[in-house]
């Protein structure tokens, strides 16, 4: 194992080290599922969801079939802003040649901070069919891109289903990651079991109040809560090739709020309590004000500061106090992507 990661780079860290299995085991979850047909049958099934919408948690009721659109602003097809290797996600994610990710553009939450509004807020992608999706997919995975990533799929996750049964017969074997808000209906992940290989949430906000002022979705943390709990039991905590790259389970992002706004000690409490004390987080550092609070500092005047790295270091904190042990670092140099 120390010969493979020393010629991809850097060390793995010892909070990765007791999960790992050996990447010659691993199998898709969505091969089996494939091979048994059912994948057929809940492609079927989560299109039947666009019909009256039910695919989130706003229950627009719309038929998007029909391509009548609502909150998301998103009818029968998926709106596709990019598809590309990423190499600013987690290592564990991004290894030495990249996440590919595929962006879906719009969002059924308005967070009034968006490093994204560009896309989120408004329609701006290229609408695709399954087809083309899957077609994204397999030129990612020809590229050596380590895991295919779908970047706020919580609108489209029919549309995400149809694409991977496009994919896999015609030779997707990379795991799947879907990266999202957590804003998602338990329907549409109950129709993900056994086709995610890694869910990726955000665990944005504890309070409905500052949830609803800054996200405009007063439910987000109750909705957040039992989507984890639902990715948790599908997948379990998360696992690692032995060059550290990530095969199957849950890693949860929180970014860390001015004023302590994301609840952070609520949010490490119940990831710790309620999902597992083993749960992969990434405390991310990152908040700068934008969209909105970039607008219109004097409307989101406790958000219109980037958090400080004391903020940053008391969440980080606060985390292995309630009993969290494995926190996502930085272990592969930069060097080996230049």
């Amino acid at each position: 194992m120390a010969h493979m990661l020393a010629a991809r780079g850097g060390r793995m860290p010892e909070t990765m080290r007791r999960f790992v299995q050996p990447r010659e085991s691993f199998v898709p979850a969505y091969l089996p599922t494939w091979e048994s047909g059912a994948l057929a049958d809940k492609v079927g099934q989560a299109l039947e969801e666009l019909r009256r919408c039910r695919v989130c948690p706003r229950d627009c009721d719309v038929d998007r079939l029909a391509d009548e659109k609502a909150v998301c602003r998103t009818g029968r097809h998926a709106l596709v802003s990019s598809a590309f290797p990423h190499f600013g996600e987690e290592d564990c994610l991004r290894g030495w040649n990249g996440s590919g990710t595929i962006f879906f553009a719009a969002c059924n939450l308005r967070c009034v901070f968006c490093q994204n509004h560009d896309i989120s807020w408004q329609p701006k992608g290229e609408e695709l069919d399954a087809k083309q999706i899957a077609a994204l997919m397999l030129e990612l995975q020809v590229r050596g891109c380590h895991n295919i990533n779908f970047v706020t799929p919580e609108h489209v996750a029919p549309q995400v289903l149809e694409a991977i049964g496009e994919a896999v017969p015609r030779g997707l074997r990379l795991p799947i990651v879907y990266n999202t808000s957590a804003f998602d209906s338990l329907r549409s992940l109950e129709l993900l079991d056994g086709v995610v290989d890694v869910y990726m949430p955000d665990f944005k906000f504890w309070d409905p109040k500052i949830a609803k002022r800054l996200v405009l979705a007063e439910s987000y943390p109750e909705t957040a809560r039992a989507a984890v709990k639902e990715m948790h039991r599908q997948v379990g905590d998360l696992v690692f090739d032995d060059n550290g790259l990530a095969l199957r389970g849950l890693l949860v992002r929180h970014l860390v709020m001015p004023e302590g706004l994301a609840g952070t000690r609520e949010v490490m409490h119940f990831l710790a309590e309620e999902i597992s004390t083993d749960t992969y987080v990434n405390v991310m550092d990152q908040y700068q004000p934008d969209a909105q609070a970039l607008k219109r500092p004097e409307n989101y005047a406790e958000i219109d500061r980037p958090s400080s790295s004391a903020e940053v270091r008391g969440a980080m904190r606060t985390a292995r106090e309630e009993g969290l042990h494995r926190l996502d670092e930085r272990w592969r140099p930069m060097s080996l992507f230049f």
